[in-house]
């Protein structure tokens, strides 16, 4: 008897010690979930983005179609988006993105989309880039564009302008892609 009592006594040990662990296991899920729910409402379905003001970086890269793309040659205002063959959210977005770059006054000189991945996989996403913009691939090292505007994540969509000082800075870092652009 003393045997089973032992027993009993383990086992119900057991229970409580499990009780306690699973208890602050839950306490610890709700402050994540806190966490997480505050990310998420400061920048909804969007990666970090880079922040407005922040200005370009020097970059030189080679558009489809041989054009040679700097920072200065971005004239004024400016829709930049960064897209990866990846990221199912590149591929949610992108059709609205081809819409709104239609509307945009200046067309496709007022356009840069970036696509970062292999030349085989961006083929895709480049067919459809390429009428309303101009598209530049980048792979992982050869992150020149991305690198200048700091890009963290995908989908990332941009405006940019120059400043008083006439450096391009990101003006705008939450673009709408359900109204007609305003870039001129």
């Amino acid at each position: 008897m003393p045997v089973l009592i032992a027993a009993v006594v383990l086992v119900g040990s057991l229970c409580t010690l499990d009780l306690l662990l699973t208890l602050g296991v839950i306490k610890r899920l709700k402050e994540h979930t806190a966490l997480l729910s505050k990310m998420a409402a400061d920048s909804p379905g969007r990666p970090p983005v880079v922040p407005v003001g922040r200005e370009v970086g020097d970059f030189t890269a080679v558009a489809v179609g041989g054009e040679v793309l700097t920072r200065e040659s971005l004239g004024g205002e400016t829709l930049v988006a960064f897209f990866s063959p990846s990221c199912e959210p590149c591929h949610e977005m992108l059709p609205r993105f081809v819409e709104h770059a239609r509307t945009v006054s200046g067309g496709r000189d007022r356009v840069l989309a970036v696509v970062v991945g292999t030349p085989d996989r961006a083929e895709e996403q480049v067919a459809e880039l390429a009428p309303v913009a101009r598209v530049v691939v980048e792979s992982g090292s050869d992150a020149k564009v991305s690198d200048a505007f700091g890009i963290k994540g995908f989908p990332t969509l941009l405006e940019i302008a120059r400043n008083e000082d006439g450096h391009q800075v990101v003006a705008g870092n939450q673009v709408d892609l359900d109204s007609t652009a305003v870039v001129a």
